[in-house]
């Protein structure tokens, strides 16, 4: 094995300043954050592993609309612009980039008030959230097959007992307007309720050139949400969560000449419309238990379209007729039930010394796709496909305290999928698969504010397969995907409280990697790409993380995080390329984000941000890279008891980056390869105004 040289200096830094610094207390306007991923809503600093958590005055800080404008703040994170709103993640080198076609098989988990939308993250507005959570690497006990490289929750306003009501509008360029009310309040003494409704317009930062609009590219998003809390006795509460998120997108983001200005004559759409529920009861009538059931169903409707020669009959000219389009409709049914026990500290065994849980998990996913291609108006490529799957986990945690500061933290998932496959081609597939994860973690309180801790975990993705004609008959199917993660790492409070930080260490050992690459069968045919994942031998992800906020004084404070990571393939052959040692796609070396708030008298404040990431690799079926970027936001405004506006800026240097690319022939009449990428947003400025009472 190569000698690799890990970033041993940002250990050091975190353990001289645990060194150096006297007392470890927080401040005392500090309030308890914990981590509510995790089963027992643990403190953030006992928590182990890495967690970036964004509070509520943080997204109201970073953000304006969506889970996309706080990506740049989770070190090692990075997301694929195939679609109008980022859908597909990595964490760490680890994810999804594009559409997929036969099943769905996220390696990153996405749950948003205890809902499944893994692979459909688009819909995370912000509107009336109250946290961010992303755990970063393999949730192997908490979270199975959906959680390969991390998990992402979100969580909305809990419902209150006492009255409460948010108003936001908001105005900028690009014809961009948000309006947005939540209310909530008691409506007995058991019951009380949270409601918001919030809607989006923009036109999407592009204009079509063809036919003369500005609003191809549109956004059109609406999220609705009504929380209950129901207290029936002393020792039940039971929250009923009800949702409708509307995405009606289009999709005309991509241009010949890799511009902002298309050509496209039949401009795709982007368009998601969500109905989902979840029931959570939580039962404290037993001294040495507590007993918690999780019951949730997401039912989806998903139109995915775009013109695939991105021209027009005038572009094109004597080199046609070019005409391509391809469009995708998707049902998605999930249905979920988790029953969950956690011990209390009397019903802890061992005189008192190892807590415990354990949770039984079942998951019924149905969906259903019927894909059309059409090429000079006629059918190129029609499938119809229904797919079914079936998961059912076992899981279990032994915390042991075996003394005042250390605990030893075992937990142990086993789960079964069987999954069925039918489409219009003739393909029936009916995989199943038993697969176990993981985790071994020490943990040691250095005092009442810091901890350090070292965790060994496995991961794990089930296997798939892949469809179509061209794929050969030793690709058809593939294997599940294990993987080792070893962590270290220092969190806590230090400088009498004012720095609070996390810095860890991780190294990541990918055994029979899903690697997803593509071909074009025929250099002269840009509609006959063949798309499969195989199982590469191994891989390695390795690197180091730093989050941290400093409050310099009451007018100043302080943030940085950021990612260092280093990705390797190694002994896979694709086609006559051989990626060994390469660096795996959309993995950038390093991500970054700064930001310095200001308070300043009698209401006034400010925020300036800056974010940037390393070049990355588009694909791992060509050597094609982004340019690295930086980008600049910036925010001043006034606030008063209950409201505050204030004049907001994003990109405000306009620099031009990247978030996807493809490397085929599309242009007729030579087929030459060449490089497509999609742009980032440029810069934009609006004003916002908001109310809390």
């Amino acid at each position: 094995m190569k000698t690799r040289t890990l970033w041993w200096p940002l250990a050091l830094l975190a353990v001289q300043a645990t060194a150096q610094s006297q007392e470890g207390s927080a401040p005392a306007d500090e309030p308890v954050v914990v981590v509510t991923a995790d089963y027992r809503n643990s403190p953030w600093f006992e928590a182990a592993g890495s967690q970036t958590l964004l509070d509520e005055s943080f997204i109201q800080d970073a953000s304006e609309q969506h889970f996309e404008e706080l990506t740049h703040w989770v070190p090692n994170l990075n997301w694929a612009g195939g679609t109008s709103r980022p859908r597909y993640f990595q964490i760490r080198g680890i994810g999804e980039r594009s559409q997929y076609q036969g099943a769905p098989n996220p390696s990153v988990g996405f749950l948003l008030d205890d809902i499944d939308f893994s692979g459909m993250g688009g819909i995370a507005t912000l509107f009336d959230t109250t946290r961010v959570e992303v755990l970063r690497g393999p949730q192997g006990t908490r979270y199975g097959a959906n959680a390969l490289g991390g998990l992402i929750y979100i969580q909305s306003a809990d419902p209150t007992f006492d009255f409460s009501a948010r108003a936001k509008l908001m105005l900028a360029d690009d014809e961009t307007w948000g309006a947005g009310i939540a209310v909530g309040d008691g409506l007995t003494d058991e019951l009380a309720f949270r409601a918001s409704v919030y809607q989006y317009g923009a036109n999407g930062f592009r204009h079509n050139a063809f036919l003369q609009r500005d609003d191809t590219n549109e956004r059109d998003e609406r999220s609705a949400r009504l929380k209950l809390r129901w207290l029936p006795g002393e020792t039940w509460q039971v929250d009923l969560t009800l949702m409708q998120v509307r995405l009606d997108n289009g999709y005309d983001a991509w241009a010949i000449d890799n511009s902002l200005t298309t050509q496209s004559d039949k401009p795709g759409r982007d368009e998601q419309d969500s109905t989902a529920g979840a029931l959570k009861a939580v039962w404290t009538g037993h001294r040495a238990f507590t007993f918690t059931s999780i019951t949730t169903h997401a039912d989806s409707d998903v139109l995915f379209s775009f013109d695939g020669d991105w021209g027009n009959p005038v572009l094109w000219g004597v080199n046609g007729p070019y005409d391509f389009t391809s469009e995708t409709h998707r049902r998605r049914e999930t249905t979920s039930q988790e029953f969950r026990w956690v011990s209390t500290p009397a019903g802890a065994l061992a005189g008192g010394r190892i807590d415990w849980l354990a949770g039984l998990y079942g998951l019924n996913l149905q969906e259903s796709n019927r894909n059309l291609d059409l090429f000079n108006g006629g059918i190129y490529n029609q499938l119809q496909s229904d797919y079914e799957a079936n998961h059912a986990a076992a899981f279990a945690q032994f915390d042991w305290h075996w003394s005042p500061a250390d605990r030893l933290s075992l937990g142990l998932r086993v789960e079964r999928r069987t999954a069925d496959y039918l489409d219009s081609n003739g393909q029936h597939l009916t995989p199943s698969e038993t697969m176990t994860g993981g985790h071994l973690t020490w943990t040691h309180d250095m005092d009442r504010r810091r901890a350090a801790f070292v965790t060994l975990a496995r991961g794990y993705k089930a296997g798939g397969f892949n469809i179509g004609s061209q794929i050969p008959a030793e690709r058809r199917e593939y294997g599940a995907e294990y993987l080792w993660n070893l962590e270290g790492g220092l969190k806590g409070f230090w400088l009498d409280g004012r720095l609070r930080a996390q810095a860890s260490l991780f190294y990541m050992e990918r055994r029979d990697q899903q690697v997803k690459t593509s071909f074009q069968n025929d250099p002269n045919d840009p509609l006959s790409f063949t798309f499969f994942t195989d199982n590469a031998a191994s891989g390695q992800n390795y690197g180091a993380e730093l989050e941290s906020r400093f409050r310099l004084n009451d007018a100043w404070s302080l943030e940085a995080n950021l990612g260092l990571l280093r990705t390797d393939l190694e002994d896979y052959v694709f086609g006559t390329r051989v990626l060994n040692g390469r660096q795996q796609a959309h993995a950038p070396k390093y991500t970054w984000a700064a930001a310095a708030n200001w308070q300043g008298p009698r209401g006034w404040f400010g925020r300036l941000e800056a974010t940037g990431k390393d070049r990355f690799y588009y694909s791992d079926s060509h050597d094609q890279m982004s340019k690295p970027y930086a980008l600049v936001n910036l925010r001043f405004g006034y606030a008063g008891d209950a409201w505050r506006i204030y004049l907001w800026g994003r990109n405000i240097f306009d620099r031009r980056y990247t978030v996807r690319g493809f490397f085929f022939a599309n242009e007729p009449p030579d087929w030459i390869d060449k490089l497509y990428t999609r742009q980032g947003d440029p810069a934009q400025w609006g004003i916002t105004w908001q109310a809390d009472i």
